[in-house]
Parts: C-alpha cells; structure tokens; sequence
C-alpha cells in the first residue's frame, strides 16, 4: 500500500477538540508525504511546525488556485476553477499579490482597528442584551457568534447588514464539502455578483467606508477596477464572518468545558489576549486552506517535491507539533505562543488577523462577566459539529444561565 491510499484527504475529526487521529501518526513517521484526493489526483502533505511555515513563505509554492494542477480539496472543485476569471487575494502570487494587498492593508492597522472597538464593544453588548432577553436555552450561534462579526464587517465595508442571511445562506454553501459542484459556482457567482452591485451604487458619491475609500484610492492610483475591488470586497465578507463566528462558538464551548481556564480570564481579564492565541492554535479551523502548487523543484524535511506538485501544509498538525508547543494537546491559555499558523504564514498571511483577535477577546470579557453562569445546554458529543464544512466550527451551541 502506497501513503497515498494509505492516507485520503481531506481528514474529519473524530473528537472536536483534536485533530484527526492520523495527523500526529503523520507528523511523526512520515512528515512530508503524499496523499491521495477526492478527486483521484495526489498532494504532498507537509505536517511539522517548521515546513509548514517554510512552504507558507517560499514563493516557489504558489497560491494560484486556478492553475490546473492546483490540488483540489473537494470533489469536483476544477468545474468551479475558470483560468479566465478574477484573482482574489488569497489566490495571487507575485507580483500581482504585493500591490493588491498594499492597497487594503491600511484599513487593518492596530491604530485604525482601536478606533473601532468602542463599537465592537457596543455591538457585543447588543447582542448580548438580546441573548438574555429570548428564551432559555438559547442558541449562543444565532444570538452572538453569528452577528458579531457580521455586524462589525458590514459596517466596515459599508454592506447593508439586511442583507445578511443572503450572504450567510450563500456562504454555507459555498463551504460545505457537499454541495455539488454546480452549487458552489452558483453561490459563488451570486455573492460576487452582489458585490459588483453595491460597488456600482458607490461610485458616483463613494463613502466613507472600506469599498469608499478603496474606491478613491484606486482611481487616484489610476488602478480602479470594480471586478477586481468586487473580489476583494467578496473575500472580506466571507472571511470577516465565518471565521470569527466558528472561533466565537468553539472557544466558548471549549472554556465552559475547562472550568480552570474560565476561571483564569474571570479573574484576570489581562490573560484573554493569550486564552485568544491559545484557542486560535488550538482549534485550528481552517486547516488545508493552506493549499499550494510547487512551480520549482524544492527540498522540505529531507524529501524532495517537484514542480507542478500539489502541496497542503497541514495549519492543524503544525500547531499541535510538540517540538513547537510543550504538551500540544493541553488548553492552557497561559502559554502565550503567537508563533502559531492558525493565521497563516508569509506574504499570505491573514489579513483581518487583528481584527480577529479584538472581536474576540471582547466578546470572552464580555459575555462572561455579564453571564458568569453561562453553560452548555447539550452534552458536548450531542452538539452539532461542522464536520462536513471547510471551515470548522458548530452549527449551534445551546446554552442556558
């Protein structure tokens, strides 16, 4: 039996806080190995701490995703693939990447991002009011993890928040490793689409919101495109909530499942900069996002990797590495590592990362001072898992007080 039909990717996880089973069994005996696809095909997986932060910042690994020889995660992904159409960040490589993200990147500056928290703080208390305000138990999900970061990067980008369960519904699908293929693009089409909408409508008078002032950027660079600042925008919107929505969720059911810890951030709200770090290495819920093409022969871990070569570097097995992390398989928020890869690595690195973190630490301080009695309202192995999505996380979180 080869590693490719020894190993078949992607891999769900058997216990929501671990990894799949067969990642340290990797990352231990075979770091650097192939696997096979959903679509007959085969990537190297690269799993140890270090290579996965040498692949994330070696330009000889490309982020092209469609490029036909690209790995594909999900069966029938190439029918969504169209060489002709527009790039989006994530999927740029140089030199096209470096001026596109330069031009976005002074929105997500600290300085900028603390000017917002006296809103974020705002918007959680709102829907904190209106979590204890419905019924017990409530759904922690649709009442906080949800809205927060949708409210928060509507109102960045300037999106009507109205328009919110057309953008979540479409965003499921996109996701979801079941949909059929057809879906997927249609979905895909359909939120790229709407944005190209709502930039038009901001062009005659742009405001002063994110898609605004890129606007007025872009024109006064002579480099304003609205398909181009359309798949921007399309990425901020899908990113901005679904990831910090499934962090918001998991953290929240993985500290009422570790009294000690909640304990920690109760007394001492200074340590929920850590307990964020820890939960974002911990969780890990983008995993294989890391996807790459070798576009040139290249050396990791002692094993050599050819050019045209699909590539995942395994996020999750990284920041479980123990030659990175002391006892990776603890939750200890005091551990204060931020070398973790849960963002990324390299010229692709998250870019809302801050942002992230903010949203975050002020919904932990928040929520658990103003509901010290919070717990779950479901045992933890009843509570719906995303173990069919790209984007790990929970559908819901029952909760009572």
């Amino acid at each position: 039996m080869t590693t490719a039909e020894k190993y078949a990717f992607p891999m769900a996880r058997t216990c929501p806080f671990a990894p799949p089973p067969a990642y340290e069994q990797i990352r231990e005996e075979e770091p650097v190995t192939r696997v096979s696809l959903p679509d007959g095909g085969r990537a190297w997986v690269v799993s140890r701490h270090e290579d996965v932060r040498t692949v994330l910042n070696d330009r000889r690994f490309s982020a092209d995703r469609q490029h036909p020889d690209f790995p594909q995660l999900t069966k029938g992904e190439a029918a969504t693939r169209r060489p002709d159409e527009e790039r989006v960040l994530i999927a740029m490589d140089a030199p096209e990447h470096g001026p596109a993200r330069k031009a976005v990147l002074g929105e997500f500056t600290v300085r900028r991002l603390e000017a917002l928290r006296p809103r974020i703080q705002e918007i959680v208390d709102g829907r904190i009011d209106a979590l204890l305000a419905g019924p017990r138990p409530g759904d922690l999900v649709q009442s906080l993890s949800l809205p927060v970061p949708s409210l928060v990067i509507c109102e960045m980008l300037g999106v009507p928040y109205a328009d919110h369960e057309f953008f979540q519904d479409h965003t499921v699908k996109m996701i979801n490793q079941s949909t059929p293929p057809e879906e997927r693009l249609a979905a895909m089409g359909a939120m790229w689409g709407y944005m190209d909408g709502l930039i038009a409508e901001k062009e005659d008078s742009p405001p002063d919101d994110l898609l605004g002032r890129q606007i007025v950027k872009l024109r006064a660079n002579g480099t304003y495109r609205r398909t181009a600042l359309a798949g921007m925008g399309f990425l901020l919107l899908v990113a901005g909530h679904e990831t910090t929505a499934n962090m918001i969720s998991l953290s929240t059911a993985a500290f009422l499942r570790n009294g000690e810890q909640l304990a920690m951030i109760k007394a001492d709200p200074g340590k929920t900069l850590n307990a964020v770090e820890e939960m974002l290495r911990y969780f890990t819920i983008i995993d294989v996002a890391t996807a790459r093409l070798c576009v040139e022969d290249v050396e990791v871990g002692g094993q050599l990797i050819k050019a045209g070569e699909g590539v995942l570097a395994l996020g999750h097995a990284a920041n479980w590495d123990p030659r990175a992390f002391a006892n990776p398989d603890e939750l200890d928020i005091e551990r204060g590592a931020r070398h973790h890869v849960a963002f990324g690595f390299g010229p692709h690195q998250c870019l809302g990362q801050n942002l992230a973190r903010m949203e975050l630490q002020i919904v932990f301080d928040t929520l658990f001072r103003r509901v010290p009695t919070l717990e779950l309202a479901m045992d933890l192995d009843e509570l719906p898992f995303k173990d069919d999505a790209n984007i790990y996380g929970l559908y819901e979180l029952p909760v009572t007080w």
